[in-house]
């Protein structure tokens, strides 16, 4: 029997042991995050959402990852502080993780297994962007970049899973995140 999303193993940024089954029952966003990329101010929108949606049963989840262009190179302790000052980020936050590639993290592993493609908005000029800088994804399931996002629904199911430029205020994701709440 496969592993629950709620079971796999993690730590929180402050090395507390943990796992998701805190947030059994609730609708998760789980996104993979970095402090210096070009799409960090979203850590803005994700925390406004998080603040705006916690009474109503949404968990914004915070992974940091460096496997995109090492945009993230500081320690937890590090990015722990970037969050809290240039952003005041109050949503769980967890230690640094590999999202791509060799050392996938099992959280990761499960989310790409059970969504295997991300849904980008029609207008998107982003992979185009990304190619222009020589970035191409090698295959076609991985986390294309920082900040693409994972919607999890109460009953612990992938449902939603978003390109790294579908912002907070994108219906795309607004959407998806009200039927998850409602349902």
């Amino acid at each position: 029997m496969t592993q629950s999303i709620y079971d796999i193993p993690l730590r929180r940024i402050n090395g507390e042991d943990v796992t998701l089954g805190a947030y059994r029952g609730k609708v998760l966003l789980l996104v993979n995050v970095a402090s210096a990329c070009g799409l960090t101010p979203q850590y803005e929108g994700l925390e406004k959402l998080y603040e705006d949606k916690q009474a109503d049963g949404l968990v914004v989840a915070g992974f940091p990852a460096n496997e995109f262009g090492a945009q993230e190179p500081g320690s937890n302790e590090e990015i722990a502080a970037f969050c809290t000052s240039k952003f005041a980020i109050k949503f769980p936050m967890f230690e640094k993780i590999v999202v791509k590639g060799p050392g996938l993290h099992p959280l990761y592993q499960r989310l790409i297994e059970e969504q295997p493609h991300a849904q980008e908005k029609p207008d998107s000029d982003f992979r185009a962007k990304l190619a222009g800088y020589g970035i191409k994804q090698d295959n076609p399931t991985d986390v294309l970049w920082n900040f693409e996002k994972f919607l999890v629904s109460k009953e612990g199911k992938v449902v939603g899973r978003f390109a790294p430029d579908t912002t907070t205020d994108d219906a795309l994701l607004k959407d998806a995140i009200e039927r998850e709440l409602q349902a």
